[in-house]
């Protein structure tokens, strides 16, 4: 039990520092932050305005469209599809921008080879 052989993990040999301060992980960096910064600010400032205009313009808010249907339910029911949308176009930029680098830098550390699944292609390692 306790002297069972242990397999060395391929992610403990590796200099963490090193591998950051790589122009593959350099871009991988810039590529995510250059999407996930501006769409969190454009989220953030349109679900701040909502806020707001239910606090302050609560005649505008109030504003029938249809039968009980309101701008107010109208723009909160988009704030849940703005948030699927975000999602889904992260999932999107992230399979086309991110992964690839990624895997990249994953094949690097690791000298293996993965599917789009992560699973490892048998027969590909160092």
């Amino acid at each position: 039990m306790g002297n069972d052989a242990r397999i060395p993990d391929a992610a403990a040999s590796v200099d963490f520092k090193e591998v950051q301060s790589t122009e593959q992980f350099q871009e991988l960096r810039k590529r995510h932050r250059s999407f996930v910064f501006p769409m969190a600010v454009a989220f953030l400032l349109w679900y701040f305005a909502y806020v707001l205009l239910a606090d302050y313009a609560v005649g505008f808010m109030s504003t029938k469209v249809w039968g009980n249907i309101n701008i107010g339910l109208i723009l909160g029911l988009l704030q849940f599809v703005s948030t699927f949308a975000i999602t889904g176009w992260y999932v999107s930029y992230s399979n086309r921008r991110l992964d690839p680098i990624a895997a990249e830098i994953r094949h690097g550390i690791e000298g293996h080879e993965f599917d789009k699944h992560g699973n490892p292609v048998i027969g590909t390692s160092k």
